[in-house]
């Protein structure tokens, strides 16, 4: 099993910045990939990036430039820095946890909300 739990959410004004946080314990040793997701109200969860242990990065296209994911794989912690933020940024954002065997274990959300 792997805890997961994320910080750093808030109301943020357009065009600033926001650094999400996610720490992950329990049975670490078996941590993969890792990636942040969002949900906004009436709509499914997308994935907004994601890293893998070797460090390799992928991004949707609408946060492409603008945010940046980066992990500390010896203290089991991810980070995800929002830059120039749009009020279409407002979502909960939940951070992902994919183990070697396939295993997905998910925080509880952060709101973050980006004000016009």
């Amino acid at each position: 099993q792997v805890q997961v739990v994320e910080s750093g959410g808030g109301l943020v004004q357009a065009g600033g910045s926001l650094r999400l946080a996610c720490v992950a314990s329990g049975s670490t040793f078996s941590i993969n990939a890792m990636g942040w997701y969002r949900q906004a109200p009436g709509k499914e969860r997308e994935l907004v990036a994601s890293i893998t242990s070797g460090g390799s990065t992928n991004y949707a296209d609408s946060v492409k430039g603008r945010f940046t994911i980066s992990r500390d794989n010896a203290k089991n912690r991810m980070f995800l820095q929002m830059n120039s933020v749009k009020p279409e940024d407002t979502a909960v954002y939940y951070c992902n946890v994919k183990t070697f065997w396939s295993l997905d274990f998910w925080g509880r959300g952060t709101q973050v909300t980006v004000s016009s």
